[in-house]
C-alpha cells in the first residue's frame, strides 16, 4: 500500500484555487504542518526563467518562509506547484529539483475538469512514489 499524506480538507481547494488563479503560470509554495498534519500553505512567488514549465522559489524567500514556519512551531512538510498542461505528475525537471527527500511534493492540475487534480508524490534520489493523500477530519 502507498505511503499516506495528510492535508486539511479546505486545503486541497484552496491549492486547486491557487492554480487555477493563473492557469499559464506555474504557482508555487511550501506547506506545512505539525503531527503529521499539513495546516497551513504559504505561497511564494515563481522566479523561475520560464514559469509556464517549471517553477523556483528565490532562496531569499525560501528562507523567510523556512523562518516563518518554525517560529510559528511548525514543520515543512511539503512543496506545491502546479502544471498549466494538466498532467500533475513529476516533470524531469521536478524530479532534478527534489531537493527535500522528506518532503511531500504536491502537484495541482491547472483546468478545472481533470478528476484528480491535486496528487501528492515522494521523490527520493530520482525514484517517484505517488502518496496517497488523506484529509482527517
Amino acid at each position: 500500500m502507498a505511503e499516506a499524506i495528510r492535508i486539511r480538507r479546505e486545503l486541497i481547494a484552496e491549492l486547486a484555487e491557487l492554480a487555477r488563479k493563473n492557469p499559464q503560470r506555474e504557482c508555487c509554495g511550501l506547506l506545512a504542518g505539525r503531527d503529521g498534519v499539513i495546516t497551513e500553505i504559504l505561497p511564494a512567488v515563481n522566479v523561475a526563467a520560464n514559469p509556464a514549465t517549471e517553477y523556483e522559489i528565490a532562496p531569499v524567500e525560501l528562507f523567510r518562509l523556512m523562518r516563518e514556519i518554525r517560529a510559528a512551531g511548525l514543520a515543512m512538510l511539503g512543496i506545491y506547484h502546479s502544471h498549466p498542461d494538466a498532467r500533475n505528475e513529476p516533470s524531469s525537471h521536478d524530479v532534478a529539483r527534489a531537493y527535500y527527500p522528506d518532503a511531500a511534493y504536491f502537484i495541482i492540475a491547472a483546468q478545472p475538469d481533470i478528476s484528480n487534480r491535486v496528487r501528492a508524490f515522494s521523490i527520493r534520489e530520482g525514484r517517484i512514489n505517488e502518496l496517497r493523500v488523506e484529509c482527517p477530519q
